[in-house]
């Protein structure tokens, strides 16, 4: 897969879709809530007032916000490697948001890391050291989710199953997935025992 370029890649969509799920290269709002419900099944009777979940790749912060109006009550974190997406999900959800790579700076610890394709342009080694900084930096786990593939389509990272669990498992995490909620997508939970 070529490298993309991640600055060119969102704020060329920003500037053709606005603050909607298409200016983050969704395919739609709708796939994007389904992607946020299955995060959201498997947190679910794990969030209290006092879990810290910091969303790798906040984008415009729309995970708080579905989460949110879902009744969930949680500390929020973004971390998002453009500033201006940075700017936008502090004015949406009033939380605290950081310009972060998720691939180098200093990611502080929480109970959980999520992130909802922000793996979706990386270099495969590059989606691998994504995976390991969150796990390592999460108490609890990890949950994130991929496009299931051999490699490339259509200007996306695609990843083998079998590699990424097993991949998982090495980095010493109990490993749940769930599938077949949209074609060609996983997500995964990465577990602390």
């Amino acid at each position: 897969m070529p490298k993309i370029n991640n600055e060119t890649f969102y704020l060329n969509a920003l500037k053709k879709y606005g603050h909607t799920p298409k200016g983050l290269n969704w395919r739609d709002k709708r796939s994007q809530n389904i992607r946020f419900e299955i995060i959201l099944e498997f947190l679910k009777g794990r969030l209290t007032s006092k879990t810290k979940v910091i969303d790798a790749g906040c984008g415009f912060g729309d995970f708080y916000l579905f989460a949110k109006k879902k009744g969930f009550n949680f500390e929020y974190v973004g971390y998002d490697i453009l500033q201006k997406f940075v700017n936008i999900t502090k004015s949406r959800t009033s939380c605290e948001a950081f310009k972060k790579d998720i691939l180098s700076d200093e990611l502080e610890m929480a109970d959980y890391f999520i992130a909802s394709g922000s793996l979706n342009i990386l270099m495969k080694f590059e989606t691998y050291l994504f995976i390991k900084r969150c796990f390592e930096s999460s108490k609890k786990g990890f949950v994130f989710n991929f496009l299931e593939g051999d490699g490339f389509d259509n200007n996306f990272n695609t990843l083998d199953r079998d590699e990424v669990i097993s991949y998982a498992k090495e980095l010493g995490a109990k490993v749940s997935v769930k599938d077949g909620y949209l074609s060609g997508d996983v997500s995964l939970f990465l577990e602390r025992d």
